[in-house]
């Protein structure tokens, strides 16, 4: 007789919860057995449980680790078919995380350059003698506040 295990066992095996097992189960991956209000999974359980898990990690959906075990499933010659599927599935996410890979760069290029002027503009402001700093930073806005409360007195004066 097969080894069966209980949802706690899986559970704590794969480090999952419950819930994500009962999730799988609902969207077909497990097929428990039932003992009352308890569920019983089999050894085949357990593999399609791991399979779920790997195909996840390779970046599967749900639908496809599911169409994947349905192959599987259907005849003895599913495995040839599981195959050249499985094969496809590689490539189209291959393929995608290829573009990742390229979008990753671009964006990382972007950033170098965005950084690179921002310190430019530093060195820059660094470089300005203190009278040029206080009217960059009044120009801008970026003031303490101190010639805004100037130019509020002066105008009071002025009245």
């Amino acid at each position: 007789m097969s080894r069966t295990y209980s949802i706690s066992e899986l559970a704590s095996e794969f480090d999952l919860t419950t819930r994500s097992i009962r999730f799988y189960e609902d969207q077909e991956l497990l097929h428990p057995t039932r003992r009352g209000q308890t569920r019983v999974y089999s050894s085949k359980d357990r593999v399609r449980l791991k399979l779920t898990i790997r195909g996840k990690r390779l970046g599967f959906s749900l639908a496809e680790i599911r169409e994947l075990f349905e192959l599987w499933d259907e005849t003895r010659s599913g495995s040839k078919k599981q195959l050249h599927l499985m094969l496809s599935k590689i490539a189209e996410r291959r393929a995608a995380l290829d573009q990742q890979m390229k979008d990753i760069t671009m964006v990382q290029l972007e950033l170098e350059s965005a950084e690179i002027r921002c310190r430019q503009a530093l060195e820059e402001l660094n470089e300005k003698g203190p009278h040029e700093k206080q009217y960059e930073e009044e120009r801008s806005g970026t003031s303490d506040g101190s010639s805004e409360k100037n130019a509020t007195s002066s105008s009071a004066t002025m009245h």
